[in-house]
Protein backbone atom coordinates (compact mmCIF):
# COMPACT_ATOMS: atom_id res chain seq x y z
CA UNK A 1 0.00 0.00 0.00
CA UNK A 2 0.99 3.19 -1.21
CA UNK A 3 1.64 6.36 1.29
CA UNK A 4 -0.58 9.01 0.45
CA UNK A 5 1.82 11.71 2.16
CA UNK A 6 4.43 10.25 -0.23
CA UNK A 7 2.29 10.74 -3.42
CA UNK A 8 1.48 14.20 -2.27
CA UNK A 9 5.28 14.85 -1.67
CA UNK A 10 6.10 13.82 -4.93
CA UNK A 11 3.64 15.65 -6.49
CA UNK A 12 4.73 18.79 -4.78
CA UNK A 13 8.43 18.27 -6.11
CA UNK A 14 7.02 18.03 -9.51
CA UNK A 15 4.92 21.04 -8.78
CA UNK A 16 7.88 22.95 -7.75
CA UNK A 17 10.50 21.94 -10.35
CA UNK A 18 7.93 23.29 -13.21
CA UNK A 19 7.63 26.52 -11.05
CA UNK A 20 11.78 26.65 -11.40
CA UNK A 21 11.85 25.72 -14.94
CA UNK A 22 9.84 28.59 -15.55
CA UNK A 23 11.82 30.83 -13.73
CA UNK A 24 14.99 29.68 -15.83
CA UNK A 25 13.16 29.80 -18.92
CA UNK A 26 12.30 33.43 -18.44
CA UNK A 27 15.23 34.81 -17.30
CA UNK A 28 16.65 33.60 -21.06
CA UNK A 29 14.36 35.78 -22.38
CA UNK A 30 15.66 39.30 -23.06
CA UNK A 31 13.48 42.09 -21.74
CA UNK A 32 14.96 45.19 -23.12
CA UNK A 33 17.39 45.37 -20.13
CA UNK A 34 21.33 44.04 -19.86
CA UNK A 35 21.12 40.59 -18.15
CA UNK A 36 23.80 37.87 -17.96
CA UNK A 37 21.74 35.06 -18.01
CA UNK A 38 20.94 35.46 -21.53
CA UNK A 39 24.58 34.39 -22.04
CA UNK A 40 23.81 31.02 -20.05
CA UNK A 41 23.28 28.36 -23.40
CA UNK A 42 26.77 30.26 -25.32
CA UNK A 43 29.90 27.11 -25.60
CA UNK A 44 33.07 28.45 -26.50
CA UNK A 45 36.14 26.02 -27.71
CA UNK A 46 38.63 26.73 -24.96
CA UNK A 47 41.36 24.61 -25.60
CA UNK A 48 39.69 22.15 -27.05
CA UNK A 49 36.83 21.30 -24.58
CA UNK A 50 33.33 22.81 -24.99
CA UNK A 51 33.22 25.20 -21.94
CA UNK A 52 30.25 27.60 -20.71
CA UNK A 53 30.87 31.55 -21.64
CA UNK A 54 30.54 32.06 -17.94
CA UNK A 55 33.67 29.45 -16.86
CA UNK A 56 36.15 31.50 -19.08
CA UNK A 57 35.44 35.31 -18.97
CA UNK A 58 33.77 37.58 -16.30
CA UNK A 59 30.22 38.46 -17.51
CA UNK A 60 29.08 42.00 -15.98
CA UNK A 61 25.88 44.25 -15.87
CA UNK A 62 27.70 47.98 -16.16
CA UNK A 63 24.38 49.41 -16.93
CA UNK A 64 21.06 48.98 -18.31
CA UNK A 65 22.10 48.78 -21.62
CA UNK A 66 24.86 47.03 -21.72
CA UNK A 67 26.65 43.66 -21.17
CA UNK A 68 30.42 43.34 -20.62
CA UNK A 69 32.34 40.35 -21.09
CA UNK A 70 36.48 40.04 -20.64
CA UNK A 71 37.95 37.05 -20.77
CA UNK A 72 40.50 35.85 -18.37
CA UNK A 73 42.96 35.80 -21.20
CA UNK A 74 43.34 37.77 -23.98
CA UNK A 75 43.48 35.12 -27.05
CA UNK A 76 40.11 34.21 -26.28
CA UNK A 77 39.07 37.68 -27.16
CA UNK A 78 37.99 36.47 -30.99
CA UNK A 79 37.28 32.58 -29.35
CA UNK A 80 34.06 34.60 -27.28
CA UNK A 81 33.30 36.62 -30.63
CA UNK A 82 33.08 34.07 -32.88
CA UNK A 83 30.41 31.89 -30.59
CA UNK A 84 28.38 34.98 -29.47
CA UNK A 85 28.07 35.55 -33.76
CA UNK A 86 27.00 31.98 -34.37
CA UNK A 87 24.88 31.90 -31.54
CA UNK A 88 21.02 33.21 -31.80
CA UNK A 89 20.81 35.91 -28.61
CA UNK A 90 20.69 38.20 -31.80
CA UNK A 91 23.07 41.19 -30.21
CA UNK A 92 26.35 42.20 -32.26
CA UNK A 93 29.60 42.11 -30.24
CA UNK A 94 32.02 45.51 -29.60
CA UNK A 95 35.25 44.12 -29.67
CA UNK A 96 37.83 46.96 -28.22
CA UNK A 97 40.72 44.49 -27.31
CA UNK A 98 39.97 44.21 -24.04
CA UNK A 99 36.79 43.74 -23.17
CA UNK A 100 33.46 42.83 -25.65
CA UNK A 101 30.45 44.97 -25.33
CA UNK A 102 27.15 43.48 -26.40
CA UNK A 103 24.69 46.94 -26.05
CA UNK A 104 20.83 45.95 -25.93
CA UNK A 105 19.44 47.74 -28.36
CA UNK A 106 15.37 49.23 -27.05
CA UNK A 107 12.47 46.93 -27.87
CA UNK A 108 10.19 47.87 -30.60
CA UNK A 109 6.27 47.93 -29.36
CA UNK A 110 5.49 44.95 -31.92
CA UNK A 111 8.62 43.02 -30.41
CA UNK A 112 7.46 43.51 -26.62
CA UNK A 113 4.06 41.94 -27.12
CA UNK A 114 6.33 39.15 -29.58
CA UNK A 115 8.15 38.55 -25.99
CA UNK A 116 4.71 38.49 -23.75
CA UNK A 117 3.25 35.83 -26.11
CA UNK A 118 6.57 33.80 -25.61
CA UNK A 119 6.43 34.47 -21.58
CA UNK A 120 2.63 33.29 -21.91
CA UNK A 121 3.48 30.27 -23.55
CA UNK A 122 6.72 28.95 -21.69
CA UNK A 123 3.89 29.90 -18.53
CA UNK A 124 1.43 27.55 -19.91
CA UNK A 125 3.36 24.53 -20.56
CA UNK A 126 4.59 24.67 -16.50
CA UNK A 127 0.82 25.23 -16.04
CA UNK A 128 0.43 21.78 -18.02
CA UNK A 129 3.12 20.47 -16.07
CA UNK A 130 1.74 21.01 -12.52
CA UNK A 131 -2.16 19.40 -13.94
CA UNK A 132 -0.34 16.34 -15.15
CA UNK A 133 1.58 16.09 -11.65
CA UNK A 134 -2.10 16.66 -10.12
CA UNK A 135 -3.77 13.74 -12.54
CA UNK A 136 -0.61 11.39 -11.60
CA UNK A 137 -1.35 12.15 -7.82
CA UNK A 138 -4.73 11.65 -8.18
CA UNK A 139 -4.20 8.37 -10.02
CA UNK A 140 -2.03 7.01 -7.32
CA UNK A 141 -4.51 7.77 -4.82
CA UNK A 142 -6.94 5.67 -6.01
CA UNK A 143 -4.69 2.69 -7.34
CA UNK A 144 -3.79 3.45 -3.33
CA UNK A 145 -7.64 3.34 -2.55
CA UNK A 146 -7.95 0.15 -4.66
CA UNK A 147 -5.01 -1.62 -2.54
CA UNK A 148 -6.53 -1.05 0.47
CA UNK A 149 -6.28 2.84 1.44
CA UNK A 150 -9.17 4.17 3.30
CA UNK A 151 -11.50 6.33 1.38
CA UNK A 152 -11.44 9.21 3.43
CA UNK A 153 -7.63 9.24 3.51
CA UNK A 154 -7.61 9.11 0.09
CA UNK A 155 -10.34 12.04 -0.65
CA UNK A 156 -8.66 14.19 1.91
CA UNK A 157 -5.02 13.61 0.28
CA UNK A 158 -6.85 14.20 -2.85
CA UNK A 159 -7.88 17.72 -1.51
CA UNK A 160 -4.29 18.42 -0.20
CA UNK A 161 -3.07 17.44 -3.99
CA UNK A 162 -6.07 20.08 -5.24
CA UNK A 163 -4.39 22.85 -2.79
CA UNK A 164 -0.96 22.10 -4.15
CA UNK A 165 -1.77 22.25 -7.60
CA UNK A 166 -4.22 25.98 -6.93
CA UNK A 167 -0.76 27.37 -4.94
CA UNK A 168 1.83 26.56 -7.57
CA UNK A 169 -0.79 27.71 -10.86
CA UNK A 170 -1.27 30.86 -8.58
CA UNK A 171 2.77 30.93 -8.48
CA UNK A 172 3.36 30.26 -12.18
CA UNK A 173 0.77 33.89 -12.78
CA UNK A 174 2.50 36.14 -10.23
CA UNK A 175 5.76 34.69 -12.20
CA UNK A 176 4.64 35.37 -15.53
CA UNK A 177 2.87 38.18 -14.19
CA UNK A 178 6.45 39.90 -13.06
CA UNK A 179 8.10 38.96 -16.57
CA UNK A 180 4.87 40.20 -18.55
CA UNK A 181 5.49 43.92 -16.77
CA UNK A 182 8.75 43.95 -17.08
CA UNK A 183 8.71 43.17 -21.06
CA UNK A 184 5.98 46.19 -21.68
CA UNK A 185 7.61 48.51 -19.33
CA UNK A 186 9.76 50.90 -21.62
Amino acid sequence: MTDPMQIRSEAEEMMQAAVLYLDDALAHIRAGKASARILDPIKVDYYGAVTPLSNVSTITTPDARTIQIQPWEKNMLSVIERALINSNIGLAPNNNGEVIRLIIPPLTEERRRDLAKQCKAEAENAKVSIRNARRDAIEDLKKAQKDGLPEDAAKDAETEVQKLHDKYIKQIDEVFAKKEKEIMTV
